[in-house]
């Protein structure tokens, strides 16, 4: 996302295009997985397409573009709604605005479209267990929202009972997104967890009270989750990892059309095909490109280039980034028509990308003069540079020095290798590892990070957890190169999670708790001011009481 500035002879107040600029950007720093609509239609889908706003000469710009289309539009003005931007804008040689409508996520069906296919939902998933476990009686089923124990109504709950004996069921319906769909374990073990309590707060802990009977009433014997067909693979894989002694877990699959539920086995890691890219030699990466890296650190700052980490991404593209946000990159590439190689150098931040030649150079040092002076530890959380993807800051912080995390992570004879946003793809599905490391004992270690509260970081992690185990287990790792000189161990991975103490999801806890025995996960806390000062406050593990 990139916001040009009016040259320096403009007026000191801010014109209206600026501050129209200002909003949208805010908006795309608060919500990563944004989306244009018009007029109910998705145009763009921002984690695949590429937005630059522009101010000056008076007026607001607005450019979208894609691999098979491209939009450019004045933004006249801005009419923020819940959780959405309305974009007044005008086209260019017209007079009639439009409308377009900035939201948070793709998913953007009405909420007249959005109850009404969520009430029929549930009533075909309550005919479906009927007619499949014949005997039992769906009971109290709902899709209400309840903030205070983390459900939303884009799930389906409620029990299947006969006699005394119970289960907890959770469903999700087909249309919604997919992401939704995949978070329906998380949200199936903390209604399994409020159902053996009977309401009881979620901190009491699915692992302290195993298959009990709920207020003396009913003994639930575990929890089945109900996913649409032909979506199941995330969910199976997850559930071969939860602990047999907490509960029975079982899955089925339901064709919306004919009402038909069917059984579906729980999978475990041999059914993934994962691929890993073979590792690169970052140092040639490096040396490859030194001209171009030497030309983009002389337009540098003292400052900036101060605190400029220089990383390869590839063995043909070097990254400068401040504080974990990249904001320019080098790419060694073909010379179309020929096979000549030459350096690319681009910038810009988000999704926007902007060659740097000398008819961008004064937008560039303008750029990177707002973002030295917005992206510092000391700055206003208010400024969108500062709050702009925080995952990767807080990654940066640990990745120079992981023994703050713990003492086995530090670095011993020079050998302690960190790979960075991996990629490991598995079957349609893609990974991206925040970081990947050893112990001093060559024990492979992950670590996934969050800033800010996530309900789905215990069972995201897992994922992780359970492909690099794969990998590991088979000698892909060592066979494409990773960790050189370095003698791995043969256990298995070790598993950790890191957010701010004041942003970890109260119900993080109850997931991890759920998680099989063979999983060696640690969630730690660290300090809330960790851009100036990184703190561990608090561990918890398996063994925690």
């Amino acid at each position: 996302m990139q916001v040009q500035r009016p040259s320096p002879a403009a007026p000191s107040s801010a014109p209206a295009p600026v501050a129209l600029a200002e909003s949208i950007e805010s908006f795309l720093a608060d919500h990563p997985h944004a989306a244009i609509f018009e007029d109910g239609r998705l145009l763009f889908d921002l984690r695949l397409a590429h937005c630059s706003v522009s101010a000056d000469h008076g007026r607001c710009l607005l450019d979208l573009w894609s691999d098979d289309k491209n939009l450019v539009r004045t933004i006249s003005a801005i009419q923020p709604r819940r959780d959405t931007l309305r974009l007044e804008t005008r086209r260019f040689g017209q007079s009639k605005p439009q409308a377009l409508t900035l939201v948070p996520n793709p998913d953007f069906r009405t909420p007249t479209a959005r109850d009404t296919s969520r009430r029929r939902y549930l009533r075909t998933l309550e005919q479906a267990l009927s007619a499949h476990f014949p005997g039992w009686t769906p009971d109290a089923f709902r899709s209400a929202m309840d903030l205070e124990h983390s459900f939303g109504p884009a799930y389906a709950r409620g029990v299947l009972t006969k006699g005394q004996s119970a289960w907890a069921i959770i469903g999700v319906g087909p249309e919604e997104p997919p992401a939704v769909i995949d978070g329906v374990l998380t949200l199936g073990i903390l209604w399994l967890d409020y159902c053996r309590g009977a309401g009881s707060p979620a901190s009491m802990g699915l692992a302290r009270r195993g298959a009990e009977h709920a207020g003396g009433r009913r003994l639930f014997h575990g929890l089945r989750v109900i996913v649409p067909t032909g979506v199941a693979a995330t969910t199976r894989t997850r559930m071969a990892w939860l602990n047999p002694a907490l509960a029975r877990w079982e899955l089925c699959e339901l064709n919306s059309s004919t009402a038909e539920l069917t059984s579906t086995p729980i999978g475990d890691d041999g059914n993934l095909a994962i691929q890993l890219p073979h590792a690169f030699d970052p140092q040639a990466a490096l040396d490859r490109s030194a001209v171009a890296i030497n030309h983009l650190r002389e337009l540098l700052p003292p400052g900036l280039l101060a605190a400029t980490e220089i990383r390869p991404r590839s063995a043909t593209e070097v990254a400068f980034s401040l504080h974990g946000l990249e904001y320019a990159r080098i790419r060694h590439s073909l010379v179309p028509g020929s096979f000549t190689h030459r350096d690319e150098i681009l910038f810009g931040t988000g999704s926007n990308e902007t060659l740097l030649d000398e008819t961008t150079e004064d937008l560039f040092r303008d750029l990177m003069d707002r973002l030295f002076h917005g992206r510092t530890s000391s700055n206003s959380a208010s400024d969108p540079l500062f709050r702009l993807q925080p995952e990767r800051w807080l990654e940066s912080v640990l990745r120079r020095d992981l023994s703050l995390l713990d003492p086995s992570l530090g670095a011993q004879n020079g050998l302690c290798p960190v790979y960075s946003q991996l990629f490991a793809a598995a079957s349609s599905s893609r990974t991206l590892l925040d970081l990947l490391t050893v112990t001093r004992q060559g024990r492979l270690a992950i670590l996934e990070l969050k800033a800010d509260d996530d309900l789905r970081l215990p069972l995201q992690a897992l994922d992780y957890w359970v492909r690099i185990r794969m990998l590991h287990r088979s000698g892909e790792i060592a066979r494409q190169g990773y960790f050189p000189g370095v003698e791995l161990s043969p256990e298995d991975p070790l598993l950790y999670c890191v957010a701010p103490a004041l942003h970890i999801h109260p119900a993080n806890e109850t997931v991890f708790r759920a998680l099989a025995p063979s999983v060696p996960w640690e969630f730690i806390a660290v300090d809330e001011h960790w851009r100036k000062d990184c703190r561990v406050l608090l561990r918890k593990h398996p063994s925690s009481s």
